[in-house]
């Protein structure tokens, strides 16, 4: 796209880089959640529970600059209280149950949701970073990250 304005009667014209491809959002964090490379849906995305692989073992699209950072956990308690709170208030209003039944369900089951839950959504999140061309998913974009400054370092 090439956009033309004129200022103090001398015309200017500014080039702006084409558009990327539209990558597909709903795919690419399906295929993320399901702990798929969202690029072509067959290599894995993860190296342990939680660690991303450094690239596809398939199609070689890297994953090392993902920066999901706290942002899984976070939709993780939040999916999690918005499942057990509910279901708690609901069992003590139509049951009263003793403080330890209460325990003995609601504790195992938040934390049986909190690791189930918490791989997809960091799949999910990695997925919606590629698809958006975001955290070094961009081939075009500059490093995001800035350099570490030298008299940030520690003495000897």
């Amino acid at each position: 796209m090439t956009v033309r304005y004129e200022l103090n009667g001398v015309e200017e014209t500014i080039d702006e880089a084409p558009e990327k491809p539209k990558r597909p959002l709903m795919q690419a964090m399906m295929r993320g959640a399901m702990g798929r490379c969202m690029s072509c849906g067959k290599g894995q995305l993860f190296d342990g529970f939680l660690a991303t692989q450094d690239a596809c073992s398939n199609c070689g699209e890297e994953f090392h600059h993902q920066r999901a950072d706290d942002a899984p956990p976070y939709f993780t308690i939040t999916i999690v209280g918005h499942i057990i709170i509910p279901g708690l208030l609901i069992v003590e209003m139509m049951w009263r149950p003793e403080l330890w039944i209460h325990m003995a369900i609601w504790i195992p089951l938040t934390i049986i949701l909190s690791l189930a839950l918490m791989r997809p959504i960091k799949g999910a999140l990695v997925g919606l970073q590629w698809a958006f061309y975001m955290h070094g998913f961009d081939p075009d974009a500059e490093d995001d990250l800035p350099a570490a400054s030298p008299h940030l370092e520690s003495p000897r």
